[in-house]
């Protein structure tokens, strides 16, 4: 998260520039207020996705751009802003240059206004990933206060954030609990002790699971999924091996919750996008789903069912093959809002363990080694 100061700076530079604008503000229609006013339970609202020439795209339901009026822009700037604060790829560059290097490779920046409440606003927020290579986007959940007549932004990982889940009435009672430990680490400094190509910290398989809090694979207890990639970077390029992908096997290609906790679909209805934040501080993403559920904050149980295999790539990306995208990511002091590592850690009763190179690496478990085309049953113990 940006400082006070930078943040009036960047987005000053942004105003004057032209870079960064709302939707139109425009009134909206009575049918399409009726029709998000009708919106069962549970689906998302009706509203509309509005494609920026300057390389971000704006997604709000009719009743949220109507609550927000004009002061749309305000909030799309300031979380546009911190975005690309924190992107790995264009991080600590200047706002038009990020932007200019994001469209140059047909990429964009995409703020997800999900819901308003006076002076509060609460959605998502991603940096697409590039479309002509394997790769995963990066997002986040986020939380902006307005204060003074300016919005606060409060990306995951940002101090603000943590600070935000405690207040906002747009985080509910029991999505609170699941998320407080998470958040909590999130206020941790942001130093790290291990530049990001060193080797992973090795952790004795004994101390593994109590690590993870005792997640699982992607898919149900007591049935298999077959290996395609081992640990490997969440976008396939630098950074921790925090990802594994798995297909096919006699779980009917059905994707679940690792563990308990809170589901939010990151792409919006119908993207095969899903984060799940567990209790205790890990969350898991989901990557290439189709038939997905749509879930926006909602409390779930341990293998709720999030989609199945597929090659959805709404976030970007690119995909071979049906199957699903699982990373493991985690705050503390060293790994703040990062993927991390899965090199010793045990999931779903094996203990995973990187190769010479990304994709190869195999998991362990009662002596017996499953590398990439193995059939391997999620365990839970």
């Amino acid at each position: 998260m940006l400082s006070g100061l930078p943040v009036r700076i960047a987005l000053t530079a942004l105003a004057v520039t032209g870079l960064l604008a709302a939707a139109p503000s425009a009134p909206t229609p009575p049918a399409a207020r009726a029709a998000a006013a009708t919106t069962a339970a549970g689906s998302p609202p009706a509203g509309v996705t509005v494609k920026m020439p300057t390389g971000v795209t704006v997604k709000m339901p009719a009743g949220v751009a109507d609550r927000l009026g004009t002061d749309r822009a305000a909030l799309v700037d300031a979380v546009s802003a911190d975005v690309l604060s924190r992107s790995h790829d264009v991080e600590g560059l200047a706002p038009a240059t990020a932007l200019g290097r994001l469209a140059a490779e047909g990429r964009t920046v995409v703020v997800d206004v999900r819901g308003v409440s006076r002076d509060w606003a609460r959605g998502v927020a991603y940096v697409e990933a590039p479309r002509a290579r394997h790769g995963a986007p990066e997002g986040w959940l986020y939380l902006a206060h307005r204060e003074d007549g300016r919005w606060v932004p409060g990306l995951e990982g940002d101090r603000e954030f943590a600070d935000q889940v405690a207040e906002s009435p747009l985080v509910g009672a029991a999505e609170r609990r699941t998320m407080t430990a998470y958040a909590e680490r999130a206020a941790a400094p942001r130093t790290r002790t291990r530049p990001l190509d060193a080797p992973p910290e090795q952790i004795s398989p004994a101390g593994a699971q109590a690590n993870v809090n005792g997640l699982l694979l992607p898919w149900m207890p007591d049935h298999y999924m077959t290996l395609t990639g081992g640990p490997h970077a969440h976008d396939g390029g630098s950074g921790y091996w925090s990802a594994l992908d798995f297909a096919g096997g006699d779980a009917s290609g059905l994707v679940r919750s690792s563990r308990e906790g809170t589901a939010t679909s990151m792409c919006g209805a119908g993207g095969g996008w899903t984060r799940v934040i567990h209790p205790g501080g890990f969350s898991t993403d989901y990557y290439h789903m189709r038939n997905t559920t749509y879930y926006n904050g909602t409390s779930i149980a341990r293998s709720a069912l999030l989609g199945s295999i597929g090659t959805d790539t709404c976030a970007g990306g690119s995909a071979t093959g049906a199957h699903v995208h699982w990373s493991l990511r985690t705050y503390d002091a060293n790994y703040a809002g990062q993927y991390t590592w899965l090199n010793g850690r045990t999931i779903g009763g094996w203990t995973w363990w990187n190769g010479s190179a990304q994709y190869s690496g195999c998991g362990t478990r009662l002596g017996v080694t499953a590398c990439p085309g193995t059939a391997l049953y999620n365990r839970t113990g």
